[in-house]
């Protein structure tokens, strides 16, 4: 679920941009990924402080979306039918690409190390794949087949299943669902012809997420547990509002504008290779704050599993490329 894609997506690429490949543009785009993938480490520390996944999920939207209710509001003036036209999109990453997308990855880092939980769930561009190929009928090309495949083996290589140990089958199954979140998440993001620009979408995507959380926190459905107990980071103990402070602003603020700074640099089709960056950082997080390391088969299916999902975006360009260059023609 990385901000710069899904500022990205629907947009024009930019051929200039691509080949030019500025450098200030792609460490922004690179940061936004490493601040992103933060926050499964930040969770799992609330998390064994005590923390239920539903409070710290329905911490970090509120606020986030608390953070970028101005930029919403300043960008939508003028554009409020735009919104009420575009309710249905809005709710479809409300609910699924946000709520369902982050809860389920927190729940799920409970089970499993927040770097596999991350590489499970960017098994939804391949997901995505397949559900275009059985809604549209037409078959996705020889590189896309190949890279989901790729990934599936590394998503078998990653839970350990072939060797008869392996990892939570409920952490597994929450990863899994988180996927299918990031899959809306994507579909969503690619859906422009509402006219809402993409920081106000997420804006108000996030919003609905926030309500959504409150509301069913309130009801008692979803357990919402905060303590006072010191959260440990790099070794040390620290106050839990700290974490909740890094989950907040850097791993939500910090990374959606480090995204759109990105996007104004690289143009879409770079920006979101550098994108594919995140799984990478989501495995040094945990080693480097919570001292979670990979076996060294789990090492190789996260190998796979990047490599797959690289295949079936270089199968989803070759068209895009196409058509530019007939465009330029």
């Amino acid at each position: 679920m990385t901000p710069a894609r899904l500022i990205l997506e629907g947009e024009e690429t930019s051929v200039t941009a691509v080949r030019s490949f500025p450098v200030a543009g792609f460490l922004l785009a690179l940061g936004s990924a490493a601040s992103f993938a933060l926050s499964g480490t930040f969770a799992s520390a609330l998390m064994s402080a005590g923390w239920s996944p539903g409070a710290a999920v329905t911490l970090r939207i509120a606020f986030a979306a608390l953070v970028l209710a101005v930029p919403t509001i300043l960008m939508l003036r003028g554009k409020w039918g735009s919104v009420r036209r575009a309710w249905a999109p809005l709710l479809l990453f409300g609910l699924l690409a946000v709520v369902a997308c982050q809860l389920a990855f927190f729940m799920a880092v409970e089970f499993i190390p927040p770097s596999l939980a991350l590489l499970i769930e960017f098994l939804g561009p391949v997901m995505l794949v397949f559900w275009f190929w059985a809604r549209t009928r037409v078959r996705p090309s020889s590189i896309t087949l190949l890279g989901a495949g790729i990934a599936v083996l590394g998503l078998v290589a990653v839970s350990g299943v072939a060797t008869g140990g392996g990892l939570h089958p409920l952490g597994i199954l929450f990863a899994l669902i988180a996927a299918v979140g990031n899959a809306a998440y994507f579909a969503a993001a690619a859906s422009a012809d509402h006219g809402i620009p993409p920081l106000p979408f997420v804006g108000l995507g996030l919003g609905i997420g926030a309500i959504g959380l409150i509301v069913v926190s309130a009801t008692g459905l979803l357990p919402f547990t905060v303590t006072s107990n010191p959260a440990v980071l790099l070794n040390v103990e620290v106050s839990p509002l700290l974490v909740v402070a890094g989950l907040v602003l850097i791993s939500t603020v910090v990374s959606y504008v480090l995204g759109v700074a990105a996007a104004r640099r690289l143009g879409a089709t770079v920006a979101s290779f550098a994108g594919y960056s995140e799984p990478l950082f989501g495995i040094v997080w945990p080693i480097v704050l919570l001292a979670i390391v990979p076996t060294g088969l789990q090492w190789f299916g996260a190998g796979l599993v990047i490599l797959g999902v690289v295949a079936v975006k270089l199968g989803e360009l070759r068209p895009v490329e196409k058509r530019v260059v007939a465009q330029s023609n």
